[in-house]
């Protein structure tokens, strides 16, 4: 199966950035296609402002819209949307689409409040963590900080899930130039930056080797202001990669607008479940003290 990540910038507004991405989804050759977090818009949790939450407002119509884009161009389609319950509870929502049907859809659960990813202030945190059945496979759609986590990943996986999907927006802030404190001191260390990338890159390399699966980032790319004031923005870092079931990169892209393509075996994951058995290894009965929020 080939699948394609759409890695790309925000063009400025939700109409020219969705008339690029579907001009990307055009091009690409996947049957799968990934498209990364909240790619409709900028991210604009990087402050607080209730005017953001009129991007949700139109959540059905920019469903249907992306439905009929999975159906004519025949893929399994992941997508990343914001969504409005109701006034006052709106989550960060991945639906996929298959050929035309929504296969299913899933709300992020790790919900992150950090100098510049303010997402508790926009988000619920979803209540439910289950694989998504497609024509391609069972799909393990989880969203950006949920890939800090072993527990979801873990649980996609013995819920049967063949592959672990994250839909992502990380990158570095950008301090200005006049703010010299501890958070920009780190921020503009360029050690600093190369460790925090090689931490995101190694958590999920870990899900993949732990799980025996492929696993999937596909992150922004560009440089988005804030106009809050309090930071420059943000420098999203793409990155965007496929790992296979023993942790190997198969693919892994630069920093700059592109389609990456890659090509997945699903029976070659299965062999290194058996070669590896770490699911048959896992002592259960010594495991309660993880539901708890720490251990004694």
């Amino acid at each position: 199966m080939k699948i394609s990540l759409i890695q790309q910038e925000y063009k400025g507004s939700k109409e020219a950035t969705i008339k690029h991405t579907v001009e990307m989804i055009k091009k690409a050759k996947g049957e799968l296609v990934v498209l990364q977090e909240l790619h409709q818009s900028e991210y604009f949790c990087k402050s607080e402002d209730t005017k953001y939450f009129d991007l949700a407002e139109s959540f059905e119509d920019d469903v249907e819209f992306w439905r009929k884009i999975s159906e004519k161009e025949d893929i399994v389609l992941v997508t990343s949307l914001f969504e409005k319950v109701m006034d006052g509870i709106y989550y960060n929502t991945a639906v996929v689409f298959d050929r035309g049907r929504i296969a299913g859809k899933y709300r992020k659960t790790h919900i992150p409040d950090d100098p510049g990813f303010y997402e508790k202030f926009y988000f619920t945190p979803g209540d439910k963590i289950e694989p998504i059945n497609t024509s391609v496979g069972k799909l393990g759609v989880l969203v950006c900080w949920d890939q800090w986590y072993v527990e979801p990943s873990r649980i996609m996986a013995l819920k049967g899930a063949e592959i672990l999907i994250y839909p992502t927006a990380i990158g570095w802030l950008m301090c200005p130039e006049n703010r010299v404190d501890e958070l920009c001191e780190k921020e503009n260390n360029l050690e600093e930056k190369e460790k925090m990338l090689n931490a995101w890159l190694s958590v999920q390399r870990g899900h993949a080797v732990a799980n025996g699966v492929y696993v999937v980032a596909v992150n922004r790319v560009g440089k988005e202001k804030d106009d809050s004031g309090c930071l420059e923005g943000i420098e999203f870092w793409g990155n965007s990669f496929v790992f296979g079931p023993q942790g190997e990169e198969i693919v892994r892209a630069d920093n700059k607008e592109r389609i990456i393509e890659a090509d997945l075996d699903l029976k070659r994951a299965a062999e290194v479940r058996k070669i590896w058995p770490f699911f048959r290894d896992r002592r259960i009965e010594l495991y309660e003290c993880i539901t708890r929020r720490y251990c004694r």
